[in-house]
């Protein structure tokens, strides 16, 4: 009798024994296989620090010589791998100025990009403005009369979640009225573009734009959270001539001078080796600028050259930057 208590009594503590371990099993947080979380730390560490947009300047041909429709933007950048989008105000230009600018035609540009962009699960990043005027004329009319016109993207822009417009800084070419006029025209369009939650970005675009340390002085002197710049890669040419270029900045010393402003990046290409490096930039030293000034954001594909047809050298752009943006991890 004593020995058969004794094995029903084994017995329970072996039972208790197992129910106390299948309970702790459960309530034990499982632990990730440590295989499987050095894969994942290590993917992460292959991705690009920056995310890509396409500025739609890489397709000016397609929509002026190859009667392309610009509205056709978000689906051709989403099939190009981008997921930002970085409007060219002058590709529209030609249904906008037959309209006068009209708040109708504006507002239907507006609603034809947003329900495109929606519809492909694109962002909209930004809009480049070109011909609305002169920011840094020495005219005071007319430079508040640039200004003024700037409004009307700032809106738009507004209107389609984009975080900037991008501007030009034309007009004087002595350096002092150069700098006073651009601090001023920035300040005002800045000040307005503020009250609607745009930044204004100025990018090195010829003239005195694309002397770096020049442009980085007026952004210290506007001294704005909401304006500043947008370095190109490659537009550096102060001074051309039939020719070419006449006086050029230094590209590298120049990027490095303006990434401490900068709110937004373009990577410029214009051809390419057989090994996919860009000719004429030396995209890993610049994308090392880049992420040392700890820039995290868009970058934008802007493709110029003429050896590649436009959706190649897009794509051969977009190949370089993820390559060279994985190195750098």
């Amino acid at each position: 009798m004593e020995q058969k208590n004794l094995k029903i009594k084994g017995i329970k503590v072996v039972m208790v024994a197992l129910l106390m371990g299948v309970l702790s099993c459960k309530e034990a947080p499982k632990e990730q296989p440590k295989d499987v979380e050095t894969a994942e730390v290590s993917a992460k560490a292959k991705e690009p620090f920056f995310k890509l947009s396409l500025a739609q300047w890489s397709m000016h041909r397609m929509v002026r010589e190859e009667g392309v429709d610009p509205y056709t933007f978000a689906e051709k950048a989403k099939n190009w791998g981008f997921t930002g989008l970085e409007y060219v105000s002058g590709l529209y230009y030609k249904e906008l100025q037959a309209a006068n600018f009209s708040k109708e035609a504006m507002a239907a540009f507006v609603e034809k990009c947003n329900a495109e962009s929606k519809k492909h699960g694109m962002q909209n990043v930004l809009i480049m403005i070109d011909g609305q005027g002169d920011l840094a004329t020495t005219d005071d009319k007319k430079r508040k009369e640039a200004v003024e016109n700037h409004y009307k993207w700032v809106d738009a822009a507004a209107d389609m979640g984009c975080h900037a417009i991008r501007v030009n800084l034309s007009g004087s070419k002595v350096p002092n009225e150069w700098m006073a006029s651009s601090v001023d025209g920035l300040t005002q369009l800045a000040t307005y573009a503020k009250g609607k939650n745009i930044e204004v970005l100025v990018e090195n675009h010829g003239g005195l734009s694309s002397n770096a340390a020049m442009l980085a002085e007026v952004m210290t002197k506007v001294n704005m959270d909401n304006c500043g710049t947008l370095p190109d890669f490659g537009n550096f040419c102060i001074e051309r001539t039939k020719d070419g270029c006449a006086e050029e900045y230094d590209i590298y010393k120049g990027i490095s001078e303006l990434m401490p402003h900068a709110l937004a990046v373009s990577a410029k290409s214009y051809d390419f080796d057989a090994e996919g490096n860009e000719t004429k930039l030396d995209y890993p030293r610049i994308l090392k600028i880049v992420k040392d000034a700890g820039y995290t954001g868009f970058i934008g594909v802007e493709y110029e050259g003429s050896a590649l047809s436009e959706e190649q050298g897009i794509i051969a752009t977009r190949d370089l930057l993820i390559k060279a943006g994985k190195e750098l991890n």
